[in-house]
């Protein structure tokens, strides 16, 4: 039985909380935030793990580990974020040590090819060297 207040989730695209009729639950907090966030060329939801350049989504999805650097960058927007922090969010931390420079490198390279492939003429992650990466997101 469901009560005031209950949570659940469908697959990884839906997210519900069950209110009765005559419920008073303030709607505040990140579980009710339905909509992706909408600053920017590019955007993320993170509730159904689709990307959208403009107008066009970015299809076929992104692999997991894509979508997974890509989510910690937009969260990070216009600030740099290490490759130990990447990699440690894309593979785990008890699997980071094995991570080479080169995988790391062909992961973000594989990331820029999949975004190149809406909007050729912008580079949305920006390499900091010796600091890490940066996403780089116009509003248009």
């Amino acid at each position: 039985m469901l009560r005031d207040g209950d949570s659940f989730q469908i697959a990884l695209a839906q997210y519900f909380t069950f209110l009765s009729s005559d419920a008073t639950l303030p709607l505040e907090g990140d579980e009710f935030d339905f909509f992706p966030q909408m600053t920017g060329r590019l955007r993320v939801d993170k509730r159904s793990h689709r990307v959208w350049i403009g107008n066009r989504e970015v299809l076929p999805a992104l692999s997991m580990s894509q979508f997974k650097m890509l989510e910690v960058l937009y969260e990070n927007q216009g600030r740099v974020v290490s490759r130990q922090k990447l990699i440690e969010t894309i593979w785990g931390t008890d699997e980071a040590i094995h991570v080479t420079d080169q995988a790391m490198d062909a992961m973000v390279r594989r990331l820029r090819d999949r975004l190149s492939l809406l909007d050729a003429d912008h580079n949305y992650i920006a390499t900091v060297r010796g600091h890490g990466l940066r996403l780089d997101n116009p509003n248009e």
